[in-house]
């Protein structure tokens, strides 16, 4: 060591956002002594930039769709006006909330065990501070999350161009918006932007939305969601700056927007880490292989979780992988691999997107409910969208696509029923309440069932009661 004030541990974990804190945690229960370092301690991307600002601002736009939905069961309201000032100082007063709840979290950790600094490695097994002081540790978790990408064409627009870092800093909602990128993020924040009276134009090079895996859903969803947004697939529109805003030209068009959203995805946060010197084996990215199971890089004594590996960046894997490599990390090297969930996303859009498992085209046997007339989709006036399940040739649930009214719930419920390992029988012996939206699996299970050759004769599917 260098100084007396230098700092040793047993594991070490850069980035104090979810997959961090599931990391240090883990590492803990295990008996390492641990040192968490994070430059700022903000609190999570989900709480201060991504789930929970995204969601607020999605529920204010369903309240105001909510509107037309009262209309049209014949209550008379009255034309409203979204006050744009009020919705972005709740969305930030809520956000705000959650995050300090976050750093709370942390406030109450043992003492010594958070390092407010940047953290890089400046040989195997060892890191280097901000201030120059050094870290050496037994095992190190990189957890530094991810930055958003904004394509060279964009990055010299000015404050008109917006990321998911700086949109929810709005103090009012712009009269117009161009979104590039029709991943999840870009499909949920336009239709809510849309929602709110903002008029939105999306545009993205390939022809999918929301990475929706079957054609029919697509299709189906990509129906649904034209009614709110204006879409413009399969183009890279050319951006340059207004004085009041920014002018995209695509395929011999031209319009103005007064900003443009960029929702192109995002990278992990790795550039600043020196790589080089950690002993890590790295691709030409400048990126170590590691094993999705343990976490372990290499045969190394490092492990990455979270955005930053850039696996399945949603909140339940990143918490999962965090917790994952903590405990391998404080094991070292005694490293276990552990049983990875499905596959299981979820895209806030109206109606919601969900992926669930193997795609249903890679799966032996499927099934179809179309909710254009299912009965408590009608009821709640928003029918409309597929669901389609896969499943061997057992009949066991495998995989799911769909966007369907309360689709975020049934997902939970696929979900489960595909870890169990339930077959559609086994699913269709649940009993169902009636009217529900649960009850639009039954068409898609008895199709499964029925090319599975599983006998119906005794189970409790008794069908489904007339208009459900």
């Amino acid at each position: 060591m260098n100084s007396r004030d230098d700092l040793s541990c047993d594991v070490a974990i850069i980035g104090a956002g979810t997959a961090g804190l599931a990391a240090e945690r883990a590492a803990r229960r295990e008996g390492a002594r641990t040192l968490l370092i994070d430059d700022g301690f903000a609190g999570t991307l989900c709480a201060t930039t991504g789930c929970m600002p995204s969601k607020l601002l999605i529920a204010a736009a369903r309240a105001h769709a909510g509107l037309d939905q009262a209309r049209l069961m014949g209550i008379d309201i009255p034309s409203a006006r979204v006050d744009g000032r009020r919705v972005m100082e709740r969305l930030r007063a809520e956000r705000d909330r959650f995050a300090a709840g976050v750093r709370k979290g942390i406030a109450d950790l043992p003492d010594g065990t958070c390092i407010d600094s940047r953290a890089r490695f400046a040989a195997p097994g060892r890191l280097e501070l901000r201030d120059g002081r050094q870290v050496a540790a037994r095992a190190v978790v990189i957890a530094t999350g991810s930055l958003p990408v904004v394509p060279e064409p964009y990055r010299d627009l000015g404050p008109q161009v917006l990321t998911n870092d700086s949109v929810f800093e709005l103090k009012d909602l712009p009269r117009s918006m161009a979104v590039i990128g029709a991943g999840p993020l870009g499909v949920e924040l336009a239709q809510a932007f849309a929602r709110l009276d903002v008029r939105v134009a999306l545009f993205d090079q390939g022809d999918r939305l929301a990475k929706i895996r079957c054609d029919k859903v697509h299709q189906a969803f990509r129906d649904l969601y034209a009614r709110d947004v204006a879409l413009h697939l399969g183009c890279a529109p050319q951006p340059s700056a207004r004085e009041d805003g920014v002018r995209l030209a695509w395929q011999g068009q031209s319009e103005d927007f007064d900003c443009v959203l960029v929702a192109t995805g995002r990278v992990p946060a790795l550039k600043s880490l020196n790589l080089a010197a950690s002993g890590l084996s790295l691709d030409d990215k400048g990126v170590s292989r590691f094993d999705r199971d343990t976490l372990q890089c290499g045969d190394s004594a490092v492990f990455i979780a979270g955005d930053a590996d850039a696996d399945v960046p949603v909140l339940h894997e990143a918490s999962l992988e965090g917790a994952i490599a903590g405990r391998n990390a404080a094991r070292y090297p005694d490293v276990t691999p552990a049983e990875r969930p499905p596959l299981f996303t979820l895209t806030f859009t109206d109606p919601p997107v969900a992926a669930i498992g193997a795609a249903p085209d890679d799966c032996a046997l499927n099934g179809f409910a179309d909710y254009a007339d299912q009965g408590r989709a009608r009821v709640e006036a928003r029918p409309g969208g597929i669901l389609r399940l896969g499943a061997d040739d057992q009949g066991r649930l495998t995989g799911a696509d769909l966007a369907v009214p309360g689709g975020d719930h049934l997902a939970h419920l696929l979900v489960a029923a595909a870890m169990n390992g339930n077959t559609a029988r086994d699913m269709l012996d649940i009993p169902f309440y009636h009217p529900t939206l649960e009850e639009g699996l039954k068409p898609a299970l008895r199709q499964i069932c029925k090319a599975a050759s599983l006998d119906l004769s005794t189970n409790r599917d008794s069908g489904n009661p007339p208009g459900a």
